[in-house]
């Protein structure tokens, strides 16, 4: 038969509660917790600038696009086409039949290279060279369309 259980009076087997561990477990929780924090926050803010430069990116190579066609329309006499690339207030400064007549009178465009655009100016520099030997480096201005978020030729200097 097994021995009764101590009665009252009997001493614990120790005296309080250990605390062994207690104090590099509480900074070990609050480590971990910092940890989890700075991940979400970093994380986010990783995120948001990850945006901004696909952003700054994707104005960019819109832009080389845009003047591309731009400048290819030009050189190969589709008048309209080019006009189809202008920004609005471009469009109310010259008609199409204005814009298509001068154009025409323009020296030819025999070929063209689009440099990089300054996405804080929004400018493209475009080095052409014309049919008769002629060169010149023109500055396209360009203006993002507010209802499609396109970029649009809106000038060239």
């Amino acid at each position: 038969m097994p021995a009764p259980p101590p009665g009252p009076g009997v001493a614990p087997p120790f005296a309080a509660p250990p605390t062994e561990g207690r104090r590099s477990r509480l900074w070990l929780g609050l480590g971990a917790g910092a940890l989890a924090l700075l991940l979400c926050c970093g994380g986010g803010g990783a995120a948001v600038f990850g945006l901004l430069v696909s952003s700054v990116q994707a104005a960019a190579e819109q832009g080389r696009t845009v003047s591309g066609d731009y400048y290819r329309a030009l050189s190969n006499g589709e008048y309209g086409r080019a006009y189809d690339q202008l920004c609005e207030p471009a469009k109310r400064r010259e008609s199409r039949p204005e814009f298509e007549r001068r154009a025409a009178a323009e020296p030819q465009i025999a070929s063209y290279r689009v440099g990089e655009v300054d996405t804080r100016t929004l400018t493209v520099p475009v080095d052409v060279t014309y049919v008769g030997g002629g060169q010149e480096r023109q500055q396209v201005v360009l203006k993002q369309d507010q209802e499609t978020g396109s970029m649009e030729v809106c000038g060239v200097n």
